[in-house]
């Protein structure tokens, strides 16, 4: 059952092993800047039970990155939960085998927070629903774009309301539509794609921004492609990295039959590319910009998912 662990009696016994799997996710998509968030292919899968002692083993895309110490993020995300809810945290065996490209802005770190926090839902015996998961989640994380995605997938607009709780409201993307991922041979920290935002910006630019963002939205609601490339376009943070990014400047003015328009895949430094369905070639154009500036790039193989976490219980 996809996204769901409320439908089971919950046992936690050595040897029973729990499968998880959580999408990569884009954060912002243009205009929405930490409020837009998208499921896609490739995912972060997890295979987990209780055991007397942690073991933490990692497979797959730049494995030799991911922490298989106690200061793992999904380890550590586990730990914080048991420690909001004021439960002891039981040692575990986990394995992870991932595919989403890490440091790239493809939400490789909210996928594993969200892991983090399904595990520690199925350890301690919590039983939360998706949005307590959810709300978990964001609280940990700081905002609730990529992390909602993970949960709900798809489309999800979010936000942190004035209590502090999450809402968010998930949409389709229209079938006519289309996404692909180009991510460049080099990576981009959050921490310094953050650091190139100011602090204020003027009314006008705010203006700008909602009126897009609301545009986008609508345009994704009813597949209007006329609201395209318009819709796409930011004064909040992607003019502020393009420093950043070479070619960047470039790849948002790039227009071509089909192509819907590109954005910053989360804080970067992977392009998010919208295109009608049937014209894939526009994605090129794309990876051909990055190599202009000499850089190389992959088209990530990616699909939008619908459906966010999947969480499985192995029979013993």
């Amino acid at each position: 059952m996809r996204g769901r662990i409320g439908w089971f009696k919950l046992e936690v016994i050595v040897g029973n092993w729990w499968h998880l799997r959580v999408p990569a996710s884009s954060a912002n998509l243009g205009p929405g800047f930490d409020a837009l968030g998208l499921a896609l292919s490739p995912y972060l899968t997890c295979r987990f039970r209780r055991s007397e002692q942690l073991t933490i083993r990692a497979s797959g895309r730049e494995a030799e990155l991911i922490s298989t110490g106690e200061n793992n993020l999904i380890w550590q995300t586990a730990l914080t939960v048991a420690e909001h809810t004021k439960e002891p945290m039981p040692a575990v065996e986990l394995e992870i085998h991932n595919e989403i490209p890490l440091g790239k802005g493809l939400g490789s770190s909210a996928a594993a927070l969200t892991a983090g926090v399904i595990l520690a839902d199925c350890m301690l015996g919590l039983k939360w629903k998706n949005i307590r998961i959810l709300d978990e989640a964001a609280r940990i994380e700081g905002h609730p774009d990529n992390v909602a995605a993970c949960v709900l997938g798809s489309i999800v607009a979010s936000a942190i309301d004035s209590s502090g709780m999450t809402r968010a409201v998930r949409l389709e993307l229209p079938e006519r539509f289309q996404v692909a991922v180009v991510v460049p041979d080099f990576a981009l920290p959050t921490h310094e794609a953050r650091a190139a935002l100011p602090e204020s910006y003027s009314r006008a630019d705010a203006v700008f921004n909602v009126q897009r963002s609301a545009l986008l939205i609508a345009a994704l609601a009813t597949g209007t492609v006329s609201a395209f490339p318009a819709a796409l376009e930011d004064r909040m943070h992607q003019p502020y990295r393009q420093k950043l990014v070479p070619g960047l400047e470039e790849i948002l003015r790039l227009r071509a039959p089909g192509l819907l328009g590109c954005c910053l895949s989360g804080a970067g430094p992977s392009i998010l590319v919208f295109f009608e369905k049937g014209n894939e070639d526009v994605v090129v154009h794309v990876r051909q910009i990055f190599e202009a500036h000499g850089h190389k790039a992959e088209i990530l193989d990616s699909q939008v998912d619908r459906g966010g976490f999947e969480l499985i219980r192995e029979d013993s």
